[in-house]
């Protein structure tokens, strides 16, 4: 599946080569920042007077420059993804335009019509919307979560503890909710052909409707599939909203127990300089990492619940992208024969013992022991009522569906020796 779609990126490689390389450059520059900051606290306080500003020039200087990067590195990184993504689903979609284009009746009538629709507008912007958040979120996410880890073990291991506490709660909550809610969008997609589907049929046939005085039935139905839809959605949306709330507490509490542990050891185990008035820890932690910690804790926690968002999207994406490439992978049942021929000789229309059913598990035929010569320059009419299959007659002669029994000729040849 995945080796059939990436096809579609082609002259968009570029671009989502350079989203990570520069998504890279945003992530190690935010998490240098914490690292800097401690630094010009430690200073400040080591050197006993609070009003010095070398320490803070040339910390500040450092930080600037760090938040330029990020900044720079954020903003080409979101500009190359934005068009990696677009671009992406604009080859999809012409891939599918145009491999729906050589889909045979039988072809359409396995997929349907209003399903074909879906997949050509709202799969594929989920699959948009899921490359998108791959080539950056995804890419910032195990980067943010690795360096921000290393980063709080080398400043203080003990402390660190704390979000080895907290993360498996955390991927505990996560991966429940995934499991709830990937049903609810597996069903969804198949609601929303449904819905398709009675559009079309009501926009298609609105005389028929209006002549036989259904609309308050169509109504109806619409308004049902529809509200399933919604219901689904609330649904998942509900069980979506728990993480919100789970994440914001796991931050805060391990902020709390990081300040208290790291006060406390700051204070107890610190040893006073009567001369510059600073505590410092006597394995050298301060109050300057004290607050990095904190922060780089902030970023692991919120990396989560990022990585959260990255596996919704890619969940309800994922039936998306299966879908996409069923169409993509469907190769019709009608194919032409090596050097068909593409003239017609005359209008002259034969039909041999012909018999024709949709599917080849149905059990009665549309069509039955057809025999039928139509010379060329007739002209005939072919009367019926709704349902007796005269369009299923015409179409078997310029081979919109295979005849399941029996030969049909055009121009005196097989149907089947013409190139389509």
């Amino acid at each position: 599946m995945v080796k059939t779609l990436v096809k579609s990126v082609r002259e968009y490689k570029k671009q989502s080569i350079l989203a990570p390389l520069f998504m890279i450059l945003e992530v190690v520059s935010e998490c240098l920042i914490p690292l800097f900051m401690a630094k010009m606290v430690n200073e400040v306080q080591a050197s006993g007077n609070a009003s010095t500003m070398q320490p803070i020039l040339k910390y500040g200087a450092v930080l600037l420059v760090l938040a330029a990067l990020s900044l720079f590195g954020g903003v080409m990184a979101g500009k190359f993804a934005a068009t990696a993504s677009c671009g992406f689903a604009k080859n999809l979609r012409k891939d599918l335009f145009y491999s729906v284009q050589g889909f045979s009746f039988a072809d359409v009538d396995k997929f349907s019509s209003s399903s074909l629709v879906t997949r050509l507008t709202t799969d594929v912007t989920n699959v948009q919307n899921s490359y998108q958040m791959c080539i950056r979120i995804a890419v910032r996410v195990p980067l943010m979560f690795l360096f921000s880890f290393i980063m709080s073990f080398n400043l203080n291991h003990k402390l660190a503890l704390v979000f080895v506490v907290m993360i498996p709660i955390l991927l505990v909550v996560m991966i429940a909710i995934m499991r709830f809610v990937m049903p609810f969008f597996r069903r969804i997609f198949k609601k929303y052909d449904a819905m398709n589907n009675s559009v079309q049929e009501n926009v298609s046939g609105i005389r028929v409707v209006k002549s036989f005085v259904r609309e308050e039935y169509e109504k109806e139905k619409f308004s049902k599939v529809s509200n399933e839809v919604k219901d689904d959605f609330t649904k998942a949306e509900k069980i979506m909203a728990v993480l919100s709330p789970v994440m914001m507490f796991c931050i805060y509490a391990a902020s709390l127990l990081i300040s208290f542990f790291g006060a406390k050891m700051i204070v107890n185990t610190g040893i006073f300089d009567s001369t510059t008035g600073a505590i410092t820890n006597a394995e050298g932690f301060s109050t300057g990492d004290l607050s990095a910690i904190i922060t780089y804790g902030v970023q692991i926690l919120s990396s989560l619940m990022m990585l959260a968002m990255v596996f919704v999207m890619i969940t309800m994406s994922a039936e998306s992208a299966r879908r996409i490439a069923e169409v993509l992978e469907q190769k019709s049942d009608l194919v032409s024969p090596e050097n068909g021929v593409k003239e017609v000789e005359n209008g002259s229309v034969k039909f041999d013992n012909v018999s024709f059913k949709y599917s080849k598990t149905a059990e009665k035929y549309a069509l039955a022991d057809i025999n039928l010569d139509i010379k060329s320059g007739e002209t005939i009419g072919i009367l019926g009522g709704t349902g007796s299959s005269k369009t299923s007659l015409i179409q078997l002669i310029p081979r919109l569906y295979d005849t399941t029994e029996g030969t049909v000729y055009v121009g005196g040849r097989d149907v089947k020796e013409y190139d389509l």
